[in-house]
């Protein structure tokens, strides 16, 4: 191995150990020889030392919410994307062929609907009766459970002023977004709102049995909580 730039660029895999034996024995006997390249080895080294003594960084205490928040909207992005697509492949290929269709298939719709009138008119039909069965449309909001053992109590003191939210439950019963409709938006309650929904638990929305996504309408005023 020769030439300075060749052992200065290969100081990362130096310093991991990542290298062989004859390899790591040839940049150390360089290093001894060159001061230029021992400089610069040794401010490296100086640099891994400072880092190591940083510690790692705590994660902020809205971290979970802030992911669910961005998953959503990718999710959302990509949705809107696909369909964009869809819509380009209909009007480049099913969409031509269907308008030079329509034209004999309204003239048969036409002659159908006549036919299905005159049977209609001298056709009774029978009475129809009532079912018993419940409607299947039936729809209900998510509903709050409880609040999780980690959520902090001075969340609901230092909340003053009353502040009403729309937030977005997914169809575990989990938040996954939120808009303050009414109230202070400062950055304090915002940090406050994100830590008492992060850890509430809602009964998720239903369709025809099944969880599905909803809204639930909150509001906080000190210990108050309504959903």
């Amino acid at each position: 191995m020769n030439g300075c730039q060749a052992v200065q660029a290969r100081f990362t895999e130096y310093l991991d150990g990542r290298l062989s034996g004859l390899e790591m024995q040839r940049i150390a006997s360089h290093l001894d020889a060159c001061n230029t390249c021992a400089g610069e080895w040794a401010a490296l080294r100086h640099t891994q030392s400072a880092l190591a003594t940083l510690g790692p960084v705590p994660e902020p205490p809205d971290l979970l919410l802030r992911i669910r928040v961005a998953v959503s909207q990718e999710r959302a992005r990509q949705h809107r994307s696909r369909l964009d697509v869809w819509g380009l492949a209909w009007k480049n290929t099913v969409g031509p062929f269907l308008l030079q269709a329509s034209a004999g298939f309204a003239s048969a719709v036409l002659l159908l609907g006549t036919v299905i009138l005159l049977v209609g008119m001298f056709a009774r039909p029978e009475a129809a009766q009532a079912s018993k069965d419940e409607p299947l449309g039936a729809a209900t909001a998510p509903r709050l459970l409880y609040l999780s053992s980690g959520a902090n109590d001075d969340d609901f003191g230092a909340i003053a002023s009353p502040v009403v939210v729309e937030a977005y439950v997914n169809d575990e019963g989990y938040v996954y977004d939120y808009r303050i409709v009414s109230g202070p938006t400062n950055a304090a309650t915002r940090a406050q709102i994100e830590n008492l929904l992060l850890f509430s638990v809602f009964a998720p929305a239903r369709s025809f049995g099944q969880p599905v996504k909803g809204l639930a309408v909150l509001s906080f005023s000190g210990v108050a909580v309504r959903g």
